[in-house]
């Protein structure tokens, strides 16, 4: 059977961040995953987290300035010192949290930026974050996004993840592999999630084209998520969506799986 966890930047934003969790674990997610903690004292998060009796199983690495358009800054050659500040962070509040994973965005490449030199900053900063994890039993992620979206945003594809991966060669790198980024940039979904399944270390999802919940759009999620369970992932599947109306009035999906 599935499991499913709440993301908290896009399900209950009707009400305010810390009381998120509460509010994830009453609509029957015993999970819940967010992409920046940094704004909270860890121990602030620590106690709604156990107050709300949730599991933490996701959150970013620190991504630069998102007000600035910023979405990651693995792949910047200019940034490389505050990347390695902010997995020292990052590994702070995992700890705090018991979180095992952690998602690294490689940002957006500048338009006269050196190819080769985005790739070997990109790879080195996820050298030393991978390193910097084992030594704390954690797994790193790095996820594909779409160009849609985000134009010019550095990794967008499986293939190019995989490509990473081995040039990477860390046994606890894994790709976050996002439903809705890669139905719009490379479709065969079912396919690609079997056949990379080993390298696919948290899987998120949305409906396409409008990035709502299951039954919104083109995706036929039952037999997807039937598939992702029969083909053997055993992991969190993060619901990254936003509701189309409320959270709530949006969950119906989730009956078939509670």
């Amino acid at each position: 059977m599935p499991k499913f966890d709440a993301n908290l930047n896009f399900l209950f934003t009707e009400v305010e961040f810390l009381k998120r969790f509460g509010a994830a674990r009453n609509a029957g997610f015993k999970a819940v995953e967010f992409p920046v903690p940094y704004a909270y004292p860890v121990d602030d998060l620590k106690a709604v987290v156990s107050k709300a009796g949730v599991e933490v199983v996701l959150f970013n690495l620190p991504a630069g300035n998102a007000d600035k358009g910023e979405r990651g800054i693995a792949c910047l050659p200019d940034r490389v010192l505050e990347f390695r500040d902010g997995v020292a962070t990052a590994i702070e509040y995992a700890r705090a949290l018991d979180c095992p994973r952690v998602n690294c965005l490689a940002g957006i490449a500048p338009a006269d930026a050196d190819p080769d030199q985005l790739l070997s900053t990109f790879v080195e900063n996820l050298q030393y974050a991978a390193d910097a994890f084992a030594e704390e039993g954690l797994m790193l992620l790095m996820e594909p996004i779409n160009t849609r979206t985000f134009p010019g945003f550095y990794l967008n594809t499986t293939a190019q993840a995989l490509d990473i991966l081995r040039e990477v060669g860390a046994d606890n790198l894994k790709i976050q592999y996002d439903i809705f980024h890669m139905q719009v940039m490379e479709g065969d979904l079912a396919k690609t999630i079997e056949s990379a399944l080993a390298q696919i270390g948290h899987i998120q999802f949305a409906d396409v084209p409008e990035r709502h919940e299951p039954g919104t759009g083109e995706i036929n999620f039952n037999f997807l998520f039937d598939w992702i369970d029969r083909v053997g992932y055993d992991g969190w599947i993060g619901a990254e969506y936003a509701p189309a109306k409320g959270t709530v009035e949006g969950l119906g999906w989730l009956k078939r799986y509670v």
